[in-house]
């Protein structure tokens, strides 16, 4: 596996190729032998989407988002200065900020704008959280997935990146059909290029 089987997946219409990456996300994750990633990951994928939705207004608490960073971290890069930066937020603030985020659901832009204007938060951890909660419009930001779409450029965390990221993968979802999301789609071609190694 590899970036070279990530985009060979992404130019396939072949439904079984798509479902036998996603199928394989689990031992992907497991393969990365990373202390603690498939914990994470477990609660990321089953246990926060029902969190969100339980919640009236839907929103995410500040271990959450901690949470979610560690999770963000773990398949990528570890950066303890973001991570601190996202701790020293005020619950209240993370709550209020992640409410009044997903009432702007489904604009593409103002969700992950919202998130992003936390302390640690960028493009990437926004719409991390924002794919707990609408994983059909908003998938996870990762270099890895982008890298695998040829109609992209470079991978960039910043918003306007996103936003065509965000698009590509909604239109393949799209292309593919349900139960296919834009998040599932994500973690296909995440599975696909093998992680980060």
């Amino acid at each position: 596996m590899g970036q070279p089987e990530a985009r060979h997946l992404w130019e396939s219409g072949d439904l079984r190729l798509w479902s036998l990456a996603l199928n394989a996300y689990a031992s992907v994750v497991a393969a990365q032998d990373v202390k603690g990633l498939e914990e994470v990951d477990r609660w990321y994928r089953c246990e926060l989407p029902n969190l969100v939705a339980a919640r009236q207004p839907p929103t995410v608490e500040l271990d959450e988002l901690v949470d979610a960073v560690r999770w963000k971290m773990l398949r990528g890069e570890w950066r303890p200065r973001n991570l601190g930066l996202v701790r020293g937020n005020a619950p209240d603030v993370v709550r209020s900020v992640c409410a009044r985020a997903f009432a702007l659901v489904p604009d593409p832009r103002q969700p992950v704008a919202a998130i992003a204007e936390l302390a640690g938060v960028g493009p990437a951890t926004a719409s991390a959280v924002l794919a707990a909660y609408r994983g059909d419009l908003y998938p996870f930001l990762d270099e890895l997935v982008g890298a695998a779409i040829p109609e992209l450029p470079q991978p960039r965390f910043t918003l306007p990146y996103y936003l065509r990221y965000a698009d590509a993968l909604r239109q393949r979802a799209q292309q593919l059909g349900p139960p296919w999301t834009a998040q599932t789609v994500s973690l296909a071609l995440w599975s696909a290029s093998g992680g980060k190694g």
